[in-house]
């Protein structure tokens, strides 16, 4: 039988092997890490990622050309990576601009993940039981990349209050949500959120954003004024899976005549609504 030959595409990192297995491309391996893993390379699909994680760091849509300006690709490299990305439901166009922007189906799927589900689930009940008790509106948010994400919120029954929607993103340097989340991490976990922030903060600044999660620690709670919104005061406590803060329950307190008790009252009823949920996570892992 004639040798079956190999035909190899080098500059795409892949092979079309025909040693038994033909029709069947396999990836090529990259170079090997100090650490001895392989890695692999899908240039199409790292394309596609880095359009992703560009648009997920603009706050404003980008055109095709700004696109391949900031990527340094090639124009016909990019065009058709939005192309597929936009008939997939992952960016949209935006008709004013022509710009790309992100759209929410990434976040949804993200919400679909059971541990988020079941997080949310557990959690909705005891924030409507605490929203009504303080006449306050409550929100629930994670970690992502050196940001906090609201994920869930729940309105308070008052004629005046303030919410914050679902899916707000900022920096875990400028919230309560954010300070709360890094005041309960070790140490390795807290450097590696500081070098995700996006809007890296000074020297300066980071001494006093750690002095006051230290402080966070030691209380069980955060309060602060909103560094967004003038008269609001953000209070938020740790919702805890072992001594990890997995997520934050964070009430943007507004001082009304429908406000339930003085704010340190409010503060408590965080911190015990946050252990609540955070007991009930830990009897659904050791049912698990």
């Amino acid at each position: 039988m004639p040798e079956r030959s190999i035909v190899r595409y080098s500059s795409r990192r892949f092979e079309a092997c025909g040693d038994g297995s033909e029709g069947e491309n396999t990836l090529r391996k990259g170079p090997v890490t100090e650490t001895g893993h392989t890695k692999y390379r899908a240039p199409a699909l790292e394309k596609g990622l880095d359009i992703l994680q560009l648009l997920n760091d603009e706050h404003a849509p980008l055109t095709v050309s700004a696109i391949c300006q900031r990527l340094e690709r090639s124009q016909g490299e990019i065009f058709r990576m939005v192309q597929v990305l936009q008939a997939r439901g992952f960016i949209e166009q935006d008709p004013k601009t022509d710009g790309y922007r992100l759209t929410d189906l990434l976040f949804s799927m993200a919400m679909r993940q059971p541990a988020t589900q079941n997080l949310v689930e557990l959690a909705i009940p005891v924030m409507r039981s605490l929203a009504n008790e303080i006449g306050q509106s409550c929100h629930l948010a994670l970690h992502t990349r050196g940001d906090i994400v609201v994920i869930a919120r729940m309105e308070s029954m008052e004629q005046v209050g303030f919410t914050v929607r679902v899916g707000y993103r900022h920096s875990i340097t400028k919230t309560v949500s954010g300070l709360i989340l890094f005041a309960f991490q070790p140490e390795d976990i807290r450097a590696a959120w500081l070098a995700m922030v996006d809007d890296k903060p000074s020297p300066g600044e980071v001494k006093k954003f750690v002095a006051a999660a230290d402080l966070a620690r030691q209380n069980g709670y955060a309060r602060a004024p909103s560094t967004v919104v003038n008269g609001i005061t953000d209070i938020s406590a740790p919702i805890k899976r072992g001594d990890r803060a997995i997520a934050a329950l964070t009430v943007p307190y507004i001082k009304t005549t429908y406000a339930q008790g003085p704010i340190t009252a409010v503060a408590d009823k965080i911190k015990a609504a946050a252990n609540s949920i955070g007991s009930q996570l830990i009897e659904g892992d050791s049912r698990g």
